[in-house]
C-alpha cells in the first residue's frame, strides 16, 4: 500500500499551521458548474462570508466522486471506511475580513455513515447519509447515483460521466481563467454549533483537470434548497485522482498563520 507524506516544493501555497488531521484520496471526480445570480446564494451563507463572483455570476457546483486511502493522523485505518462514494453541492466564497477565498458546501452526501458522523462532528459540514451506487464502466467513465436517506423529500442525483483526457487549454489555465477561480481554493468554510464561522484548511497539488462529458439524468440537490439552476448545459471538468490533506476545523480569524515553507501532498513509495 502506498503511504503519503508532505514533501517540500514551490507550490501551491504555504503549508497550514499545525498538524494535519486526516488524509484521503479523491477519485474520478466530475465537476459540473452553473452560473447563478449572487443574490440567490447570499441568503444561504453564514455571517462573515460573501459570495465570490466570476464574470458577474456566482457559481454552483455538483461534485460526485469516490474516496479511499483514508487515514486519521495517529490512528490505525478506520474499519469500514476503505472507500465510498461522496457527493457535494458547493459554491465559492470570500471571508469578509481577510478576503480569503474558499469553498462553502451547501450539502454533502456520503454512503458511509461513519464518514457522515465524522464530517458533522469534527468538520461541522452539512453531511447526509445517502444510498449510493457507483459503477466503473472504463478507466475514466462512471455511472453514479445517490438518493438521500430519511429526507423530507427525495434528494436525488444520477449521472453518467467520463473524462476525455488532458488538453492544452486546461494545462495552461492561469489566474483569470474560470478553472483557476473554481479550483485554486484551499479551505472549506462552515459554522459550528455555536453559529461561529469556522474554516477547514486543505492541502493538495493543483488539480489536474481534463475535459469531460456527462449525461445528468436527475439532479435536484439545488432545488431542495430553493435554488434554480439555469436552463443551460453545465461547465464540465474531470479529475482522475487527487491526494488531499485535511487540517482540524478552527474558528475563522483575521489572519491565516502559515509556516515559512511551501509544500505539496503527494504519494510516495
Amino acid at each position: 500500500m502506498l503511504e503519503y507524506q508532505v514533501r517540500l516544493s514551490h507550490k501551491p501555497r504555504p503549508l497550514p499551521s499545525g498538524r494535519w488531521l486526516m488524509r484521503q484520496r479523491w477519485n474520478d471526480l466530475l465537476f459540473a458548474h452553473w452560473p447563478v445570480p449572487a443574490s440567490s446564494i447570499a441568503p444561504l451563507l453564514p455571517e462573515g462570508l460573501e459570495v465570490d463572483i466570476f464574470q458577474g455570476s456566482a457559481w454552483l457546483g455538483v461534485m460526485p466522486f469516490w474516496m479511499d486511502r483514508i487515514k486519521v493522523h495517529g490512528f490505525p485505518p478506520i474499519p469500514g471506511a476503505r472507500n465510498f462514494p461522496d457527493l457535494s453541492l458547493r459554491t465559492y466564497v470570500r471571508e469578509e475580513r481577510t478576503r480569503a477565498q474558499g469553498v462553502f458546501c451547501l450539502s454533502l452526501d456520503a454512503s458511509n455513515l461513519l464518514a457522515v458522523a465524522a464530517g458533522r462532528t469534527f468538520f461541522h459540514l452539512p453531511y447526509h447519509w445517502a444510498d449510493m451506487h457507483m459503477e466503473q464502466r472504463s478507466e475514466r467513465e462512471l455511472s453514479f447515483s445517490s438518493r438521500r436517506r430519511f429526507a423530507d423529500q427525495p434528494v436525488i442525483f444520477k449521472a453518467c460521466y467520463r473524462g476525455l483526457g488532458p488538453s492544452l487549454r486546461l494545462a495552461e489555465s492561469r489566474l483569470g481563467s474560470l478553472e483557476y477561480f473554481l479550483m485554486e481554493r484551499y479551505c472549506l468554510f462552515s459554522t459550528n454549533r455555536a453559529g461561529e464561522l469556522v474554516r477547514v484548511n486543505l492541502h493538495h497539488v493543483s488539480w489536474s483537470l481534463e475535459e469531460a462529458e456527462a449525461e445528468i439524468e436527475q439532479n435536484n440537490l439545488a432545488e431542495v434548497l430553493g435554488l434554480q439552476l439555469p436552463n443551460q448545459k453545465p461547465v464540465l471538468h474531470y479529475t482522475r485522482r487527487l491526494a488531499v490533506y485535511v487540517w482540524p476545523a478552527e474558528r475563522a480569524r483575521s489572519e491565516l498563520v502559515s509556516r515559512p515553507v511551501t509544500a505539496v501532498a503527494a504519494p510516495s513509495g
